[in-house]
């Protein structure tokens, strides 16, 4: 079909000409789909705002020959003007977008999708502190992908207990055989938060001490820009820790 339609967030977008956009979206069925909006830099665009970062859309795409052609764009989530407005939701919904662009480089998931969606309203909204949103973002993202960090028996050899050290490279958590000379040693506290935002009970989440939240905050960033191979350069802006507004 020369056309078809499909449920995209907005992850990011660059100028083409005097008045294009080139948009590039992470999809519910169709993966990562990068498309041209025409005309949507004029003040008369009919569907501008609802195809800059951050928004959740309804979309009617022509398959182009090297790049397809946004026709139709309708709002199912606009929150880019409550993320824009706080400096901690923005920076950390940056970090998001971009870490969604980097792990959906082969092929997307619709899981992947609706965490982004879910993870983009919760800042809207000020649910959470925006880091803890952030960083339950991006091991749920990371688990999806495949590299899930070990939380309970050693990454590296299966042993099972109470471990205290994490290497990023060597995949969590490490048993005392296991652990490299000059590994970051962590205490319960910090363990159990993390398991917490991967898990997504923001009880537990909340609850956490201002240490803990730093410490697991430290540790999400290393493990994700490791297996990324990349660093995220949006978590270089993203406010420290803090609780929820």
């Amino acid at each position: 079909m020369p056309t078809y339609r499909d449920e995209v967030v907005v992850l990011r977008t660059h100028k083409l000409g005097e008045a294009d956009r080139i948009v590039t979206m992470l999809s519910r069925r169709h993966g990562k789909l990068r498309a041209v909006a025409k005309g949507v830099r004029r003040t008369s665009s009919r569907f501008g705002a609802r195809v800059e970062p951050f928004m959740v859309a309804d979309v009617l795409l022509y398959q182009g020959r090297s790049l397809d052609i946004i026709q139709q764009a309708e709002s199912l989530g606009s929150y880019g003007a409550d993320i824009a407005v706080h400096y901690d939701r923005y920076t950390a919904a940056h970090a998001m977008v971009e870490a969604a662009d980097r792990l959906n480089e082969a092929e997307a998931t619709p899981q992947q999708y609706l965490l982004l969606v879910g993870g983009l309203r919760s800042l809207a909204r000020g649910d959470h502190a925006a880091r803890s949103i952030l960083d339950s973002y991006l091991l749920r993202a990371m688990a999806l992908s495949g590299w899930a960090p070990g939380l309970g028996e050693c990454a590296r050899c299966g042993k099972p207990g109470l471990h205290t050290a994490f290497v990023a490279q060597l995949g969590g958590l490490v048993c005392g055989d296991c652990t490299p000379v000059g590994a970051a040693r962590v205490d319960r506290s910090t363990v159990d938060l993390l398991t917490s935002l991967m898990a997504g009970e923001w009880d537990g989440v909340d609850a956490a001490t201002p240490a803990s939240t730093a410490a697991a905050s430290g540790l999400v960033a290393a493990y994700t820009q490791w297996h990324l191979e990349r660093g995220i350069r949006s978590l270089a802006h993203v406010s420290a820790p803090e609780g929820p507004r």
